[in-house]
Formats: C-alpha cells, sequence, structure tokens
C-alpha cells in the first residue's frame, strides 16, 4: 500500500479532458544521507540558526516572517494572504495539456517524482486514464501548481501506478556553450574503433541495486567506529588506507589508455613468456627426483679448483671405476649420482664434472662421500682396480 510510511503532500484532481480524476500526492524519493548537525569544536555545545532581524536585532519567530521582492533599491513585502490570493496558487488541478512520445521528453528537464494515488472510493477513472497511457505508448503533460510555483510535469506508469515527474520550464536548464568544444578534432579511425570496443566490453543492462553509495557506507562506518572506540580512533586503521603516491597521476596518450582499458576489462595483460620454462627449470632443479632417473645437469665449477696433473687423472679413474659398478649391480647412492653427471658431459666420460680440484675433492666427490655409507678411503680403494679395465668399461652407456 502506497501510504504506508508515507504522508501526502497536496490533494487535488487530474483533469482529463472532463474526466475528473481524484488523486493524492507522495514523494516518490527520499534522501537517504546521513544528517549530520553543526557542533562547537571546544565544548560540542549545538549551533543553531536564528533568524534575527537586522534593524530591531531580536529573533523573529517564523509565523511573523513574510516574503519581499527587492529591485532597485525598492522592496515590496509580499503578503501570506496576497500570495495565496494568486489564482494559479489555489488551484488544485492537474491539467493534461498534451500526449507526447516518451521520447521527446529531456531527461535534463526532469525534476523530482510523486506517486499519485487514487482519492476516490471507485478507481475506474484512475484505472481509465492509466490504460489510456499504456494503449496509445505515450506520456501526458500536465500543468498544475505545488508550493507556490505554477509547474510543468509528466505523467507516466510506473508498477501500475501514475507517477507525476516535474519538470523544469525551458529558461530554466541552461544552454551549454564552451568554445573548447568549436576547436576542429580529429579522431582516427583506430581511436574510434578501440573506443567502441571498450564500449561493447562494459556494455550490460542496468540494474541499480547493484550499486551503492560508497561515501553514505564509510561514513556510518565512522560513526559506529567512534562510539565504539571515542577519541582513541584511528581513522587509517579504521578505512584500511595504504599509503599512496601523492595523487601524481601518470600522463598517458588517448590510445595508450584505451588500450590499458580494453586489457583490463579482458582480465589483464597476457603472462609474460617464458613463465612456462621457468616452471621447467625448476621442476628438473628439483630435488624430489631419484638420482640416475633422468640426466643430471652438469655441476657448476667452483673457482680456484681447476687444476691439471695427476688430480685430475686420479679423479678420472674413480669416475670410471664407478660407472663400472653400474653392470654390476652394486653401486651406491653415490656412484648413481657420479655416474649420471659422467654421462651428460660434453662429449666424453672422461672430461666429466670430476675434474674439479688437485690435491681437494670435486663437487662430484663430495656428494659421493656424503651420500655413501664409506668414507674417503672408500673412493680411494676403488683408484687401485686396473686402469685398463676401467677404461674400457667406462666407454659403455651406464
Amino acid at each position: 500500500m502506497l501510504t504506508v510510511g508515507m504522508r501526502a503532500i497536496w490533494k487535488g484532481a487530474i483533469a482529463f479532458g472532463l474526466v475528473n480524476v481524484p488523486v493524492k500526492v507522495y514523494s516518490a524519493t527520499e534522501d537517504h544521507d546521513i544528517s549530520l548537525h553543526q557542533v562547537h569544536n571546544a565544548d560540542g555545545g549545538r549551533i543553531r540558526y536564528q533568524r534575527r532581524c537586522e534593524v530591531c536585532g531580536q529573533v523573529i519567530d517564523y509565523s511573523d516572517i513574510e516574503k519581499a521582492f527587492e529591485e532597485d533599491g525598492r522592496t515590496v513585502v509580499l503578503s501570506k494572504d496576497e500570495l495565496k490570493a494568486i489564482p494559479a496558487e489555489n488551484s488544485h488541478e492537474i491539467e493534461v495539456v498534451q500526449f507526447v512520445p516518451s521520447e521527446q521528453l529531456e531527461p535534463m528537464m526532469f525534476e523530482k517524482s510523486y506517486y499519485l494515488e487514487p482519492d476516490s472510493k471507485s478507481p475506474k477513472a484512475y484505472v481509465l486514464l492509466r490504460r489510456a497511457l499504456e494503449d496509445t505508448d505515450r506520456v501526458a503533460i500536465v500543468q498544475y501548481a505545488l508550493r507556490e510555483k505554477t509547474r510543468l510535469g509528466a505523467l507516466r506508469i510506473k508498477d501500475d501506478v501514475l507517477v507525476l515527474q516535474s519538470l523544469l520550464w525551458p529558461d530554466e536548464v541552461r544552454e551549454a556553450n564552451f568554445p573548447a568544444l568549436d576547436t576542429a578534432i580529429k579522431i582516427s579511425a583506430q581511436e574510434r574503433d578501440m573506443s567502441a570496443a571498450l564500449v561493447e566490453s562494459m556494455a550490460a543492462d542496468f540494474e541499480p541495486e547493484s550499486f551503492t553509495d560508497d561515501y553514505q557506507v564509510q561514513l556510518r562506518k565512522l560513526i559506529d567506529a567512534k562510539l565504539e572506540q571515542g577519541e582513541s580512533l584511528d581513522t587509517d586503521e579504521t578505512f584500511g588506507v595504504e599509503a599512496g603516491d601523492g595523487g601524481k597521476g601518470e600522463v598517458i596518450d588517448l590510445m595508450e589508455a584505451l588500450k590499458r582499458s580494453l586489457d583490463r576489462k579482458r582480465g589483464g595483460a597476457a603472462a609474460a613468456p617464458g613463465a612456462a620454462d621457468s616452471e621447467e627449470e625448476e621442476s628438473d632443479d628439483g630435488g624430489s627426483e631419484e638420482a640416475g632417473d633422468k640426466p643430471a645437469r652438469p655441476a657448476r665449477r667452483s673457482s680456484g679448483t681447476r687444476s691439471s696433473g695427476t688430480g685430475t687423472a686420479a679423479a678420472s679413474k674413480t669416475s670410471a671405476a664407478k660407472a663400472t659398478d653400474t653392470k654390476t649391480g652394486t653401486r651406491s647412492a653415490a656412484a648413481k649420482s657420479t655416474a649420471s653427471k659422467s654421462t651428460t658431459a660434453k662429449g666424453t666420460s672422461t672430461r666429466s664434472t670430476a675434474a674439479k680440484s688437485a690435491g681437494t675433492q670435486s663437487a662430484a666427490a663430495k656428494s659421493a662421500a656424503g651420500k655413501s655409507a664409506g668414507t674417503k678411503a672408500a673412493a680411494s680403494k676403488n683408484t687401485e682396480k686396473p686402469a685398463a679395465k676401467a677404461t674400457t668399461r667406462a666407454r659403455k652407456p651406464a
């Protein structure tokens, strides 16, 4: 029911030719803004405005106030009774003067909306006018007087209810005259195509309930936090404010702005090339695979350990001897790691990563020493095997 929670602000009748439609008028909209008042910051005292006379200095009651008009230094005082004597002010009639196509109404002229409720025991005339608007698909242009002003309005239908929308008079709509728009501007075909693509990417059906007045929501949050925390309120903490760049914006050209806007609407820029390769490298380098399942990467050489001579030969023989154990089925975890690295060397098994130092152990030898049950002595015993046999077996694939 329309009257629930609302109060009629005006009563009258719609004059539809010789048909009279009694109605009650209700404001169809309301302000949802949180109401704030002014106080003295020193003691919190309420600040109120007073109607004080400039001549006698007294505070005047509203009932003793009249309206006036001043022109060329002369003032004309108009009493309430004199204003009520104007014929248009006394009229309580909403006169239908035209029926026009709705698309001919300029939205800028719309001012305020009102619901019209039938004000008679038989709403037949009300329904008849509503049906006439529905059948002809037109809007009724009306004239009426409300709150000491003659008004122009549009009568249309919303959810089976007649709605009166007050319109501004033509001379109340300002003319737009901006010299900057007189300058010849060249828009390229590419810019037009990209702007059209951006519009299409943002196209949707209008759903008013999906939008929120963020300021009022945040104001309510601030008030609630203030009531809870008092003067200890930290506004940055309340709103989760992060340090910004001070509002310095990046200057970009029109085409770049369109491209960025399209990328944002399409889910952002594409993934950076090489990402898959990085993931594969991480998988290969990971230590979850058993030694010997895949060819191991050549070990990086440490600085200061390159040498030539007996140390290199001994290390090479050790690698070859360990490769022999692969065929016998008795190789240890250390031999697996060393043999695997030996097979991926740059062409020959004898130029493997074992050649690292002359008196110090190579990275491969250290790995073997750490993983095998024996000690450095075990590696030394392996070098005592016949060199010829080791060399012959080392050339066979592990």
